[in-house]
Parts: structure tokens; C-alpha cells; sequence
């Protein structure tokens, strides 16, 4: 494991992060209800607790929620009006955790949180995997300095891509990377996809 892995304290975190349906159902905001209802008959079969091998009813408990929300087509409607309210609070959230650890930590703390956010974004948009920079920003809650440093040195690493100037993707080496710290990614806020990780 890399330095990023290092010991966080998961009870110096916020104790209620808000939900994104859509990053539980790993859909786009745009998806039609077709494929809302079948990612969720997929995902439900693979995590229900009767199932041997993948059920997980913890994840079966959240995407069943997140579907009735976004399966009723008048409360889906007003989640999605109140989801640009959750991504300033959940980016609030982040910003007080990035705090809460001391300097090293929450930059490595701030390292992954970034590489979440594009890992969601390519997952739930592999089309437009991109996320522009300006909208990083407010989103992780860091000042610009801050997410300067740690693009630099996601960069230097080669675990995002910035070639264009003006949007940052994940790589292969940042996916990996994220993966092989999922004890620290747990411990951390979860993000949802960014489409410009707005909620």
C-alpha cells in the first residue's frame, strides 16, 4: 500500500455524508427510466442477500432506496432539484474533513478525494470523462493552491490527465492506484460522478 494509505481516522469524519442515487445506481443524471429500472434489476439480483456469492445487503439495502427515488418519475423530479443543494453540502463536508487531519494527511486525503470524483465521473460517463477545472475546484472545497499542488503531483504520477488544459480525467495508473487504497477510500466521504459532482 502507498503512502496515500495512511492511517485516517474514520471518527474525525463527518458521521452523515449525503447520498447519491445516481452513484449508487452507477447511471448517468441523464438516464432514462428504461435503464434506470434494468441497471437496478441487475445490480439487486448481483448484491441481494440471498445470493451466495456477491450478496451484500448493506448495497442491496441502498440501491433499493436509491430506485424509489429515482424509479417514481415525480420523485426523481424533485431530488433532482434538490441535488444541486447536496453537492454544496457534500463539497462542504469534504472541505471539513480535508481540515480535520493534519497537513500530510489531508493531502494525501485530498489526492484520493480527487481521484474519486473522476473515478465516478468516468464510471457514470465514460463518453465525457472529464471534469473542467473550475468546477473541481468548488467541488472538492479546497482552496486553488491546494488542488494545484495535488494535480501536480497526480499528474507527475500520471494517475490524471490534463492534456487539454481545461478538463482533468482519470487514467489507468489512477484507477489502480484508487483501488489499491479502498481501506483509506472507506474511510473517506464518497463522491459521486461530477457532470459539472454536481448533486
Amino acid at each position: 500500500m502507498s503512502n496515500d494509505a495512511a492511517d485516517i481516522d474514520p471518527g474525525r469524519m463527518p458521521e452523515e455524508l449525503t447520498t447519491d442515487y445516481y452513484e449508487v445506481l452507477q447511471i448517468s443524471p441523464n438516464a432514462d427510466p428504461d435503464t434506470v429500472h434494468r441497471v437496478y434489476r441487475l445490480l439487486a439480483q448481483r448484491f441481494h442477500p440471498d445470493n451466495q456469492s456477491t450478496g451484500d445487503s448493506e448495497k442491496f439495502r441502498a440501491l433499493t432506496e436509491a430506485y424509489q427515488v429515482l424509479g417514481d418519475p415525480e420523485q426523481r423530479a424533485q431530488y433532482d432539484v434538490h441535488r444541486p443543494e447536496r453537492q454544496k453540502e457534500r463539497s462542504r463536508l469534504i472541505s471539513h474533513a480535508v481540515r480535520a487531519v493534519n497537513d500530510v494527511q489531508a493531502e494525501q486525503l485530498l489526492r484520493l478525494t480527487i481521484l474519486e470524483l473522476l473515478y465516478a465521473r468516468r464510471r457514470t460517463d465514460p463518453q465525457a470523462p472529464g471534469v473542467f477545472y473550475g468546477d473541481l475546484e468548488s467541488l472538492v472545497g479546497c482552496p486553488q493552491e491546494h488542488i494545484e499542488f495535488a494535480l501536480w503531483y497526480l499528474a507527475q504520477r500520471r494517475y490524471v490527465d490534463r492534456s487539454d488544459g481545461s478538463q482533468i480525467a482519470i487514467t489507468v495508473d489512477g484507477v489502480d492506484h484508487l483501488e489499491s487504497n479502498a481501506p483509506v477510500r472507506h474511510a473517506v466521504p464518497r463522491l459521486a460522478a461530477a457532470s459539472s459532482r454536481k448533486f
